[in-house]
């Protein structure tokens, strides 16, 4: 693996959905999730966030899963790239691509229109092309508040058992609040062509797009939502998914709320995690990751998992997160 040429993506978007009250704890109120991505994004490559303070957290104070990605990435060095798909709040200081999307609405009243879903996944497949000349693999993460939840009206959309499967930031998932939403929003589309966009996702359509146009291996690095972007790319490209991989964190395979493994197999697409455990960080926002909260999000499990496969032990990664945190804590003061 590291003579590989491999690089990370990172996939930023919203939807309106992160707005419905209980849906996910993906940012400390419901209007700070749009603020969530952007602010991952920045922390990733800057270690710090200009579009709000300190680190992006939980309403109970525990950070983003970005600080176990931007420790792996600086023990590996993996080139890292940030993809804006649709978010509401763009990154105000780092590079990042973009293609042509726009933000999701709830998606009971229909996510994207058909035209904005065709850009995006088209110019996502551009630059999947493009990421080829340069790698042989693609590691793609993502940050979508409330993503599970439009997760699991894609893969339902496309065929699949989701209902009760997909994961959450909180240790109480809310499964029968995404279930009503997602069943709401799947009686108001009888149209078949337009079910994806109105479904769906700008991140799920994007990391298709790139992992239909990118000529090597594929990396799906995060939890359930990442199923749904390996059925996406089923249904469009089924060639593809011999290519790809879903890399995740322990917590989502052992999460008994969710069923990663259920998903993964019944669209036949691997999935491999890694065993980062916290629960001898000597930090509590770090610890209560062990009790069911955030597991996964920014990449962190594929990132890890990489890092782990490069040679690194736990310890060695658990050691450059406490570090990372304690920088950005006293960054934020």
């Amino acid at each position: 693996m590291p003579q590989e040429r491999v690089a990370f993506i990172l996939i930023i978007a919203t939807t309106d959905v992160s707005m419905i009250p209980g849906t996910t704890i993906a940012g400390a109120t419901p209007e700070l999730t749009m603020y969530t991505p952007a602010a991952d994004a920045e922390f990733l490559i800057n270690g710090k966030c200009d579009v709000i303070k300190g680190v992006p957290i939980t309403p109970d104070g525990i950070p983003s899963p970005a600080i176990i990605s931007r420790a792996s990435l600086n023990l590996t060095g993996l080139p890292t790239f940030v993809l804006n798909a649709g978010a509401k709040v763009r990154p105000l200081a780092i590079p990042f691509f973009e293609v042509g999307g726009e933000p999701g609405k709830d998606i009971r009243s229909g996510a994207l229109e058909m035209n904005v879903m065709e850009r995006i996944l088209n110019n996502s497949m551009r630059l999947g092309e493009q990421l080829s000349r340069g790698f042989d693999r693609v590691i793609i993460g993502e940050s979508v508040p409330a993503g599970t939840t439009t997760a699991m009206s894609t893969l339902v959309a496309l065929g699949y058992n989701a209902f009760g499967k997909v994961s959450s930031t909180s240790p109480d998932n809310p499964m029968e609040l995404k279930e009503k939403i997602v069943r709401e929003a799947l009686s108001k589309v009888s149209d078949e062509e337009e079910k994806i966009a109105r479904l769906s996702d700008p991140m799920i359509i994007s990391a298709s797009g790139i992992a239909q146009g990118f000529q090597g291996k594929i990396v799906l690095a995060g939890g359930t939502q990442m199923t749904a972007v390996a059925a996406l790319t089923k249904k469009l490209a089924p060639m593809k998914l011999k290519d790809m991989e879903i890399w995740t964190t322990k917590w989502i395979v052992s999460d008994k709320s969710s069923d990663i493994l259920g998903l993964a197999s019944q669209i036949g697409v691997k999935v491999e995690y890694s065993p980062l455990d916290f629960s001898k960080s000597k930090f509590e926002g770090l610890r209560v990751y062990e009790k069911g909260y955030v597991k996964e999000g920014v990449g962190a499990g594929g990132l890890s998992l990489f890092a782990i496969k490069m040679g690194f032990t736990i310890e060695n990664i658990l050691k450059e997160v406490e570090k990372v945190y304690e920088e950005a804590k006293n960054e934020k003061i």
